[in-house]
């Protein structure tokens, strides 16, 4: 992680960052990261998979939010974004804010190869600290590759991994699925 500025910042001056139109960064402990810019097949796998969850939660209590949305893992005060998640039910607000949420019940992130590190471990040491948070799809951008954890108890995760394009998720916890065609549909492997 490249951290942006060098000196510790306060929550307010971060907040500001996004008024100001600076993009998105994360933030913990004093300290703000940038997060990089979206390629064309990250962000076509990402509206793949959005779109298609939607129209399931059409009717149901959960809602499909796109990375626009900030997330506070209370526990630990990291602050980031994710390329979609769902919650049940009435968002929770935090910090006062309309923009950060603190109860997802799925978190969908998309992979690219930098951020892959980052996302698998050290983001999702603290996703799991937030207890509405079922169920986290790793979506890999540069091939056919899912990883779906799956809650199964306070301080215990199933990871099962996805890798034919025939295969089916089940997100147990909002009630659908998500086939690996639907999330890859019209995406080209390759160099972008």
């Amino acid at each position: 992680m490249n951290a942006v500025p060098e000196r510790h910042v306060t929550l307010e001056e971060y907040f500001r960052l996004k008024e100001a139109g600076e993009g998105k960064h994360e933030y913990y402990r004093g300290v703000i990261y940038a997060i990089p810019n979206k390629t064309l097949r990250r962000v076509l796998i990402k509206g793949n998979a959005s779109c298609y969850l939607h129209q399931q939660l059409r009717g149901k209590p959960c809602t499909i939010y796109l990375g626009s949305l900030r997330i506070k893992a209370e526990a630990t005060g990291y602050y980031t974004y994710s390329d979609s998640l769902v919650i049940c039910g009435e968002p929770r607000l935090a910090d006062g804010r309309d923009d950060t949420v603190t109860n997802p019940s799925v978190i969908i992130d998309v992979l690219s190869m930098s951020k892959e590190s980052k996302d698998r471990w050290a983001k999702f040491e603290h996703y799991r600290t937030i207890d509405t948070l079922q169920e986290y799809l790793i979506i890999a951008e540069d091939h056919v590759h899912v990883d779906h954890y799956i809650r199964q108890g306070a301080h215990q995760w199933l990871l099962v991994e996805y890798m034919e394009m025939e295969q089916t998720i089940e997100l147990k916890s909002i009630g659908c699925t998500l086939s690996l065609d639907a999330i890859y549909e019209t995406v080209v492997f390759g160099e972008e």
